[in-house]
């Protein structure tokens, strides 16, 4: 990859249509846990090619009302490659929850939910590890950090997934690519959340010349569902998740298993994947007995 000489697209064009007529969020967004419950936040993951965001506000305590979820994210937009620069680009799915943010995002955010915008490959080379500059990382995370103001989003998430480093002619990773990536865009949202999925060559990549990234990171969460890892990323257990379920894949028995063990051993974070718009109710009390002493219901 070149350092990209201008941008590919300009977000900010379209932030009257996205959001004409909508306030855009006034919570602090440097607060982690805007909730009123206690215990570990928890971090659900919607795919939105086949699912609405708005899943992820339908679920609260039965003792206190909270919302179950604290963080929701958009899964996923894409680094690309037009054969000279990575750019961010939305599939049509992505682009659809971003131009309706008024009723796919801010019912959300209006509850204490944050919204973060997952990014990662998508087979073509580009990936967050091998940017070949400073200068080449900085537009990458200047195009992020666009997309989360123009739509008024919570963050950004990193996976660096399904990358395929080294098709059409782009560099393998380096050590040097994702600290500068990490460390321009937390100058570019000095207040926003930056979170890591604790998977592919960037996130074996958190040091360069001295400088570490993991505390940059918000939030880390272990990838592998039905499984307990401890992520890389922050030093303190309450921005870890080393628990991960997903609601397709992993038995409600193990989702109360691994949530009392975060409970038990004091890390902060929960993370699930998939929710759809099934009434989940029953499998999400599994979980949310453990981590908050109360069931879950279910608000169609």
């Amino acid at each position: 990859m070149s350092a990209p000489l201008m941008r590919r697209r300009t977000l900010l064009s379209v932030l009257a249509a996205a959001t004409a007529g909508v306030a855009l969020p006034t919570t602090a967004h440097a607060e982690r846990r805007p909730r009123a419950k206690t215990g570990p936040i928890s971090v659900v993951y919607v795919e939105v090619n086949n699912e609405s965001m708005t899943n992820a506000a339908k679920y609260t305590l039965a003792k206190g009302g909270a919302q179950v979820f604290d963080i929701a994210v958009i899964f996923a937009a894409n680094i690309n490659y037009d054969g000279t620069n990575a750019y961010l680009h939305f599939n049509e799915n992505v682009q659809n929850v971003l131009d309706n943010v008024a009723t796919e995002i801010r019912p959300l955010q209006q509850k204490g939910i944050k919204v973060l915008l997952s990014v990662l490959g998508n087979h073509q080379g580009a990936g967050f590890a091998n940017f070949p500059s400073r200068q080449a990382a900085d537009a990458f995370a200047q195009e992020l950090a666009d997309a989360v103001t123009t739509y008024g989003l919570d963050g950004i998430d990193f996976d660096d997934e399904y990358v395929e480093y080294g098709n059409n002619g782009t560099g393998q990773p380096n050590d040097f690519s994702f600290v500068y990536l990490v460390s321009a865009l937390r100058q570019k949202l000095p207040n926003k959340l930056i979170t890591l999925y604790d998977i592919g060559p960037a996130s074996g990549r958190l040091t360069y010349n001295g400088v570490s990234i993991a505390n940059t990171f918000d939030y880390a969460w272990n990838p592998y569902y039905g499984t307990w890892a401890v992520p890389s990323g922050p030093s303190s257990k309450s921005r870890l998740s080393p628990a991960a379920v997903s609601f397709s894949a992993t038995s409600s028995s193990t989702a109360a298993r691994l949530a009392q063990r975060t409970v038990n051993e004091g890390y902060g974070v929960f993370l699930t994947y998939n929710l759809t718009a099934a009434n989940t109710a029953s499998y999400i009390s599994a979980f949310t007995n453990k981590l908050y002493g109360s069931s879950a219901v279910y608000n169609a």
